[in-house]
């Protein structure tokens, strides 16, 4: 049992390092959201009459009231401006969008984009990918063929491909988008 110690180590780490992140975390968003707007809160409330985690509560506010202005045609005008000079930003453009594709992969309204989860055949390789047009056509190219529109991400979000494949080279499966998304962003190291 215990002839190797690292091993044993290595696995009680792994065990307890995704809680430990996923607590500290947690805890690191609200302690900072209390810091942060606790100060203007005092602007407005006596500190006599201030209990410890208004500032959190109003953080929720300022993110509901935030999710709500999106929606308005002049803020989301800025936004896609503001997006698009961030863009032209070399490192911080491409560390922007990978945040801003996870984002909007596990976000519920984006996830109804991937229609399904298949496997892609290519030679003996399977490809997890996950399709985004059931009949899709190739800008540009005219084909015969009944093609499908693949979108095959690369592990940890690094980037990806959309692919345009004719429907004998995909296979259907019976994974949940979230449960190909695990598979894929963590490289398929989940649920060892």
């Amino acid at each position: 049992m215990f002839k190797h110690p690292g091993r044993i180590l290595l696995k009680g780490l792994v065990t307890i390092l995704p809680i430990g992140l996923t607590l500290y975390l947690i805890y690191w968003l609200g302690v900072t959201l209390e810091s942060v707007l606790s100060g203007p809160l005092h602007w407005f409330i006596d500190p006599d009459h201030y209990v410890p985690g208004m500032g959190l509560v109003s953080g929720f506010v300022v993110l509901f009231a935030l999710g709500l202005l999106v929606n308005a045609y002049v803020v989301g005008r800025m936004l896609r401006f503001g997006e698009q000079l961030v863009l032209k930003v070399p490192i911080v453009g491409t560390i922007y969008t990978a945040f801003r594709d996870v984002a909007k992969l596990m976000h519920s309204e984006a996830k109804s984009d991937l229609e399904r989860v298949v496997v892609v055949l290519v030679g003996e390789m399977r490809l997890i990918g996950f399709v985004t047009q059931e009949h899709a056509a190739l800008p540009g190219v005219a084909t015969a063929q009944d093609l499908i529109a693949v979108y095959l991400p690369m592990s940890y979000q690094i980037g990806g491909y959309t692919a345009y494949l004719p429907r004998s080279q995909v296979e259907p499966t019976d994974l949940s988008v979230e449960a190909a998304m695990r598979i894929v962003l963590t490289g398929g190291l989940q649920g060892r």
